[in-house]
């Protein structure tokens, strides 16, 4: 069987390079690029993100991201979000903005707001309470990711206003702590996401990403 195609989205975010590394060691054929063909056709997309959730709004809208994802999941696609990239997967930010709270693409409803903490940004190794039934943790439910944020979504809302989640299979919710309870990953049908690096998380990071491969 041919390896799994993916493209990560090149729209001028950082650490791309690790992310590239790690999907190709989990077994995919992996292409850096935000070629409008290249994105909808491949078999898995990948969202980075890193810095400030406005600014990765800005470099997605610049490279036509919203709609593009928004073309994958119609056709049940599948896309992985990681960390600011499964920010923007939900409705809005209130991390600081000249505008005020800024819009994120909206396909799962949720804002994403500042952690409760005496420490922020939450930087380093935590556990995650994998979703019963999940596809991304299988096989390293009990291990720890890393993880740099300082904001994530704190509540996990089961309607969205538009019925957008109801078009997908029940949604698989994961759970770590900072400050307090935070949503560490979602799996939504075609649509997946993680607030932590897996690219960064040595063995566990791996198998995650090789799960998810495998998934194509």
């Amino acid at each position: 069987m041919s390896a799994a195609q993916v493209v990560v989205l090149d729209y001028g975010s950082g650490n791309v390079h690790s992310a590239v590394r790690a999907l190709e060691r989990a077994g995919a054929q992996v292409q850096l690029t935000a070629d409008r063909d290249a994105v909808l056709g491949c078999d898995g997309l990948v969202v980075p993100g890193v810095g400030a959730f406005s600014a990765v709004v800005a470099g997605l809208a610049a490279v036509h991201g919203p709609e593009l994802v928004d073309r994958r999941l119609a056709g049940s696609r599948p896309v992985l979000g990681i960390c600011v990239g499964h920010q923007v997967m939900f409705e809005r930010s209130t991390e600081p903005f000249a505008a005020g709270p800024l819009d994120g693409l909206g396909e799962w409803p949720g804002t994403v707001e500042r952690l409760p903490a005496d420490v922020v940004p939450h930087i380093g190794w935590n556990t995650v309470a994998a979703a019963p039934g999940s596809v991304l943790f299988e096989g390293v439910e009990t291990e720890r990711f890393y993880f740099v944020h300082s904001y994530a979504v704190q509540r996990w809302l089961l309607e969205s206003h538009d019925g957008r989640v109801a078009h997908f299979a029940t949604p698989r919710v994961s759970w770590s702590e900072h400050g307090a309870r935070f949503v560490a990953a979602v799996e939504n049908g075609p649509l997946s996401a993680t607030q932590f690096h897996p690219e960064k998380s040595g063995d566990a990071g791996a198998q995650l990403l090789r799960n998810w491969v495998r998934s194509l």
